[in-house]
């Protein structure tokens, strides 16, 4: 039924497509798409890299240290900052 799209069949669907969301916003859909395509593709390129990495990595740092945690940065923003651990007051007597 849907098997094989003609020449009629596609310019009839440009024709449809063109009519529903307008000229002038057809080249912005395209680069934002163009633009979503290159991150999904970088995203995976870094998993991809970040998998081989942490297999050679150990996976558990020692027990008597921890790094201390950092808030990763805005895409925008370069520095990252050190985060304070909360101390949990339940278990201090006074």
């Amino acid at each position: 039924m849907f098997g094989r799209l003609g020449a009629p069949e596609l310019i009839l669907l440009l024709v449809v497509v063109v009519l529903l969301f307008g000229a002038k916003k057809l080249p912005d859909m395209a680069r934002s798409l163009g633009k979503s395509a290159r991150i999904l593709k970088s995203e995976a390129k870094a998993m991809k890299a970040e998998s081989t990495d942490t297999a050679a990595a150990p996976a558990d740092p020692p027990a008597g240290e921890q790094p201390p945690r950092t808030i990763k940065a805005a895409p925008g923003d370069v520095t990252s900052r050190p985060v304070a651990e909360p101390t949990d007051r339940t278990t201090q007597q006074r």
